[in-house]
């Protein structure tokens, strides 16, 4: 096992950093903010991330704390300015800020490397904190979907008046999903930064738009284990892809193309069926009635008892319903 993530590590890493960005994408998603803007945090934050270590030394920790900050700050600010949006329009703008992030990076000048980018990003930064990293994130999404909260989120997703008619703050809601977002986005890019110690404008821009949402849309947009399930499949997909050479990117888009055909829920969706399926024919073979004992008795067991006492004539019903009865049993009296 050991080996195996020895040899794998860089894979290790890229699928950490692909789940909390596939989780910047989700999130937004689960309460019905079709945003894009994770992505464009993450290149952000692996510039932010990059800068912070090389010109004013910061370490690890320090470096990816404030980069948080700073990626949660211009969620906000985005949030403000385009929250009124929605559906496609929405998308097309968290998209246009995805590009202008490369744009900037691009024609940034030494300061952001232009299109060679910036190395030397050298910290004291290993796989085992990324791990940690990556799992608060995931807890604190994870848990983000119960209770209180995730009541809410869904009822901001699925009908914004009616969570509004009950008291649901509409357009905080909204606007913490952009701040979620960027703050997710930019982990992704600083821990991304410091495990490569290197970044430039090949690695952010639209291809990551396709990647997040490939991965959520196969795993499953509905719950953080979607996002899981799409970062480990995309993530290694490629690698298992090797052997079919040029035909690679071919087989991979059917793959997409059919995940998305037939598992309009993505793969967690199916999972949760299933489990429902087989929870409902439990519960209709328990609840099932045991069969009468009467059923199995022969001709003789059915047969009156020869007990010589005469058997008692059935009671007839008094004309006229209850209050004749009890009519007729005054009478006798």
């Amino acid at each position: 096992m050991i080996d195996f993530f020895n040899s794998n590590l860089v894979l290790v890493q890229a699928t950490l950093a692909g789940l909390v960005l596939a989780l910047s994408v989700q999130v937004p998603l689960r309460m019905g903010v079709f945003s894009f803007a994770g992505a464009g945090s993450y290149g952000l934050g692996g510039y932010a991330a990059a800068l912070l270590v090389i010109h004013l030394e910061l370490n690890a920790f320090e470096a990816i704390g404030l980069t948080m900050l700073i990626t949660a700050f211009v969620g906000l600010l985005l949030g403000l300015v385009i929250s009124r949006l929605n559906g496609l329009y929405l998308a097309m703008a968290t998209v246009a800020f995805d590009l202008i992030i490369s744009v900037v990076a691009i024609n940034g000048g030494t300061f952001t490397g232009e299109s060679t980018g910036l190395y030397g990003v050298i910290v004291d930064f290993t796989t085992t904190q990324m791990f940690i990293l990556t799992l608060v994130a995931l807890v604190l999404v994870a848990l983000s979907e119960r209770g209180r909260v995730g009541r809410r989120s869904q009822a901001v997703r699925d009908d914004q008046q009616l969570a509004a008619s009950a008291g649901v703050n509409v357009r905080r809601y909204r606007l913490m999903a952009f701040v979620v977002s960027g703050a997710l986005g930019g982990l992704a890019g600083a821990m991304n930064v410091m495990v490569r110690t290197t970044i430039g404008p090949l690695d952010i821009g639209f291809g990551l738009i396709v990647l997040a949402l490939t991965m959520i849309i196969v795993g499953g947009a509905m719950s953080w284990k979607g996002a899981v399930l799409g970062a480990i499949i995309f993530t290694w997909l490629p690698h298992f892809l090797d052997f079919i050479g040029e035909w690679q990117n071919l087989v991979y888009g059917i793959i997409v193309a059919l995940a998305a055909i037939f598992l309009p829920r993505g793969i967690h969706g199916v999972i949760v069926d299933i489990i429902r399926s087989v929870q409902r024919k439990r519960r209709g073979t328990l609840d099932k009635p045991a069969p009468d004992p009467s059923d199995d008795a022969g001709p003789e067991e059915l047969l009156p008892t020869s007990s010589g006492a005469p058997s008692s004539p059935p009671q007839q019903p008094v004309p006229g319903g209850a209050a004749a009865t009890q009519l007729a049993r005054g009478a006798k009296s």
